[in-house]
Order: structure tokens, then sequence, then C-alpha cells
């Protein structure tokens, strides 16, 4: 059999924007109370019109623990350019006056197809088929508009309404002596599998949504937990510590935990306070 392509096949759903804060505490102090009305009046209007832009929860507001930031904001689009007509959205309300971006992430729903690609690529060239050649690319289109069709809604999915939130960027190694883009794929499968066994243990205490970012911004991947309990944000990340995958092939960048915010106890949390 010839070589196979070393591609595993993706699905990309919702455009994603994570948006963090720093909150200007102390100006936000001096205004008078009428002014503070007005300005959250105007803010929870766009964010409620926000949150369910597109008939789900597809925009949710976090109160960030830490000195990373004090707003979490994440947003699922169909595309780009409604993410940007959001950060654009905001930045005319007066609100954002007293908002300094602290950090911020682009990326697009993934769903990868490490078993599928395997399978798919094997089939197409037992039945002779060149990798690259037109026939070889209607093969794997139609497998990938049925699995697109069949996971249409992990692709877009609602946010949770869970309380917190874990969000982190990672990537795999690309190093002299360790580089996950080297292996082959069998391999990588492999090591993928184990991995997602156990994830889907957690599967009931925690929602997980993949966000794939090659190209969009500064590490592979972002990652979203949602759970009600932050402690297994630690159980989870801290089994996948020892499977291979991880202990081998990935870097992991900052992590962010938030507290769920509804837009309903937003004027609260502008007093210093959570209900």
């Amino acid at each position: 059999m010839p070589d196979l392509p070393a591609v595993p096949l993706t699905l990309e759903g919702s455009s994603v924007l994570h948006q963090m804060f720093h909150f200007d505490w102390t100006g936000w102090r001096n205004l008078d109370s009428t002014t503070q009305s007005d300005i959250a009046t105007e803010v929870l209007e766009l964010f409620a019109r926000w949150e369910q832009q597109l008939g789900r929860p597809c925009s949710a507001l976090f109160s960030l623990l830490g000195h990373k930031g004090d707003l979490l904001l994440i947003h699922f689009r169909n595309d780009f350019k409604d993410l940007n007509r959001i950060e654009l959205e905001l930045a005319q309300t007066r609100f954002s006056d007293y908002l300094t971006p602290s950090y911020s992430y682009l990326s697009m729903v993934e769903l990868g197809l490490y078993e599928s690609s395997a399978k798919t690529y094997a089939s197409l060239a037992e039945k002779g088929l060149q990798a690259g050649t037109p026939e070889w690319n209607a093969g794997v289109r139609e497998v990938m508009d049925r699995q697109a069709a069949a996971m249409a809604q992990p692709l877009n999915p609602a946010i949770p309404d869970a309380k917190y939130v874990c969000f982190y960027p990672m990537e795999r190694k690309r190093t002299e002596t360790v580089n996950w883009y080297t292996l082959p794929m069998v391999e990588r499968q492999r090591m993928m599998h184990e991995h997602g066994l156990i994830g889907r243990r957690y599967a009931g205490s925690v929602r997980q949504v993949i966000n794939g970012s090659i190209g969009f911004d500064d590490w592979e991947w972002g990652v979203d937990l949602f759970a009600d309990d932050p402690l297994v944000f630690k159980k989870l990340i801290y089994e996948m510590r020892f499977d291979q995958v991880s202990a081998v092939y990935a870097l992991f960048g900052e992590f962010f935990v938030g507290l769920r915010l509804p837009v309903s106890e937003f004027r609260t949390w502008l007093a210093g306070k959570l209900l």
C-alpha cells in the first residue's frame, strides 16, 4: 500500500473568541451612581442581545479569579466577521472605557478525526486512488460531509450552563528530539485514542470544547472545560498529564478560571458583590 497522508482530517464549526479584561475599579467608583446605572444599562442590553444571538447560548460572561483579569467573555459565532462585529460593538460602549484587554484567543471549534482519517485513507488507497487526485479529494469530501452532518451539534455548540470555566491554550512539541508531527499516523492515532478515553471518564461532570487555532493564534489549540465543581478541572488535567501524548508531546499556556456571571447578576458584580 502506498504511503498515506500524514495529516489527520478535522471538522471545523463555530468561530470562537475569548476576551479577557482588567476592570478599572477605581475609575468606576469615582462615577456618580446615575452615570454608573446608565452605563450598566447600556452594556447589559448589549450582553443580553449577544447571549442568545444565534437562538442558543452563544456568549457568556465570567468573573475571573486571580490577577490575569477581572472579566472573561466567550463568544461562539458563525464566522470571524461576526466576532469582529462583537469587538466593535463593545468598543463603542462607555463601559469599554473601564476595560483594559489582558488576553484574547481566536479559534474555531474543532473535532479531530484521527480514527476516521486512517480508515478513510486506507479505504481510498485500496480502491487504487492516489492521494491528492480529484478522485481522492472527492472521496475525502464525501466522508467529511457525512461526518459534518452527523456532528452538527457538537460543531456548533451552545455554551454550557455550568458554574465554572477553565480555559487554556496548548500545542504539540516540535523540537529536534521530540516532534509530534514526525510520528507515523498510526502512533499518533493510538495515543490520541488513549488520551480520549480519559476524557470520556469525566463526561458526566465536565463538558469539553476543543478549539483549533493553528494559523489563528499563538498556540495550536484552545481548550474550554465547563463544570459545576472546579475540582474536576484539577482531577482531569492531572490524570491526563500521565498519558503519553501529554507527558511527552504537550506544551501548555496560561490557565484562566472563571465563575459564571449571568447578565441578571452583572449589576451586583459591578457593586463588588456576588449573589
